[in-house]
């Protein structure tokens, strides 16, 4: 996928608002750390208040998810969690705009030799990641640390799209974009021993996905991540990150990969996958981005758990 380049018609009025919205970003993020946290959380306690859909998707996931916990605990963890969003804003423009030297500095990497051996082997890896909250700014960190290709679906917006490919690939010049339909250029770069950003643990419907459990609840799970295992020739390497306290940076993770994967039964391997996932994120389920509708696929006859999405009145054209 080509980078995208700025034309004059991004300068249409209608572009306005949001490159002012950009510009103020911008501004902000030049503000030291720790006061962008605190600005991160502040909106996020906004973003409770008034995100009222959002608010009930994740309430509805947390439900489902940790029946075990009291409600003092899932309002807690929601509260959390929404902070978490807030501070997940800034930490993008982090991402895209703090001088490579000043992002580096609050990373703290863990088992980079297991890409370096897969590279050394000459074999692809699959980079099964999840998502967290800090998913923008962990694949940036890592990836300048080692060249991993990303999962890329072209926003509709093209001056967001373009500040976003600029802002991701600015860290590592050989990295490139896969659009996420791509699935030959995906197959291709696997095999030529090279990793890709993946993250399987949403719901994208029926189509190519299995019903196995997530927290104990029957969910639509894809099992691309196998067939992109056994036709790339890739190895399988979980990958996390954790925005650690008080201001410490981020612990970034890559974990050995997964032994014996794939195996005969796509469905086997993506309760694996699922299986994994559940203890990623029991570790920070407050990092979590719970306000996606996990479960908006049901089984045949198993109602939606979550309540229809408002429509937005159209303006009558005069």
């Amino acid at each position: 996928m080509s980078t995208p380049v700025f034309r004059p018609a991004l300068l249409h009025p209608r572009y306005w608002p949001l490159w002012l919205g950009l510009g103020l970003l911008w501004l902000i993020v030049r503000l030291p750390y720790r006061v962008l946290l605190a600005l991160g959380r502040m909106v996020g306690r906004l973003m409770h208040v008034f995100m009222r859909e959002r608010r009930h998707v994740a309430e509805v996931n947390l439900q489902l998810c940790f029946p075990q916990w009291t409600e003092e605990r899932r309002r807690q963890v929601l509260r959390d969690n929404f902070e978490s969003n807030g501070i997940a804003l800034f930490e993008m423009a982090m991402a895209w705009w703090w001088p490579r030297q000043r992002l580096a500095r609050l990373a703290h990497v863990e088992g980079l030799e297991h890409l370096h051996n897969a590279a050394a082997a000459g074999q692809g890896v699959v980079l099964v990641s999840l998502h967290f909250t800090t998913l923008e700014l962990g694949a940036a960190l890592l990836g300048q640390r080692v060249t991993i290709d990303g999962m890329y679906r072209e926003h509709r917006n093209p001056v967001f799209d373009l500040v976003q490919r600029r802002g991701r690939e600015r860290h590592n010049a050989d990295a490139r974009a896969i659009e996420r339909e791509d699935v030959r250029a995906m197959f291709k770069s696997l095999r030529s021993g090279r990793a890709i950003w993946y993250a399987p643990d949403q719901d994208y419907g029926r189509k190519a996905s299995v019903f196995v459990p997530f927290f104990g609840v029957p969910a639509a799970t894809v099992t691309a991540t196998s067939a992109f295992a056994r036709l790339g020739k890739a190895q399988v390497v979980p990958f996390t990150q954790t925005r650690l306290p008080d201001a410490q940076g981020y612990r970034l993770t890559v974990h050995p990969p997964l032994a014996g994967f794939p195996g005969g039964d796509e469905t086997a391997d993506a309760l694996r996958i699922n299986q994994w996932a559940e203890q990623a994120i029991e570790q920070q389920p407050e990092q979590y981005m719970w306000v996606h509708r996990r479960f908006k696929t049901r089984p045949e006859g198993e109602a939606r758990p979550y309540a229809a999405r408002r429509r937005r009145k159209r303006r009558a054209r005069t």
